[in-house]
């Protein structure tokens, strides 16, 4: 199950990339498709076929944004949650190996974001194990997170908030 939760960067980021695809790739794809079937035989015109299937991408692509902006509900961290384990919260963590790690807990639109070259690496969703077993924790508090291999237990060294 996907949690309908994105921090107002994502928001903002998912929002950019429906208006790119809508004012300026489509109508560029859309007029490469009209000048391809300009030229005649579509059935042997490999521009027209490929821009064809790329307009198909764009308008589901659209289509999903539409649908899951509608659904997200932005959630803007506040004040009260500082010194607790809350969504938007960048947690720094070690395990009893002297392993540290450093991420941000956010929804799972943004960890797969379109445009970016590869998954942001210091982002978790909230839906990961380890987020459900960080939530409401505080510094200094171990949390056991269930891994394939097993139990781990990780000790928060840090909790801050990108605060707006």
């Amino acid at each position: 199950m996907r949690t309908d939760l994105i921090t107002p960067e994502g928001f903002t980021k998912l929002k950019s990339e429906l208006n790119y695809l809508w004012q300026e790739y489509r109508p560029e794809i859309t007029e490469k498709v009209a000048w391809a079937a300009s030229l005649g035989d579509r059935s042997e015109n490999a521009d027209y076929k490929e821009n064809k299937r790329l307009l198909r991408q764009i308008d589901s692509r659209i289509r999903f944004l539409n649908k899951r902006l509608e659904k997200l509900t932005v959630v803007t961290p506040n004040k009260q949650q500082a010194g607790k384990v809350f969504f938007g919260a960048w947690v720094t963590i070690e395990n009893e190996q002297g392993e540290v790690k450093r991420f941000k807990i956010v929804g799972p639109d943004e960890i797969y974001q379109r445009g970016e070259i590869e998954q942001r690496k210091d982002y978790i969703s909230i839906d990961s194990p380890m987020a459900r077993a960080l939530l409401k924790k505080e510094v200094d508090d171990e949390a056991l997170v269930n891994t394939p291999s097993g139990v781990s237990t990780w000790y928060i060294n840090t909790i801050e908030y990108d605060l707006i």
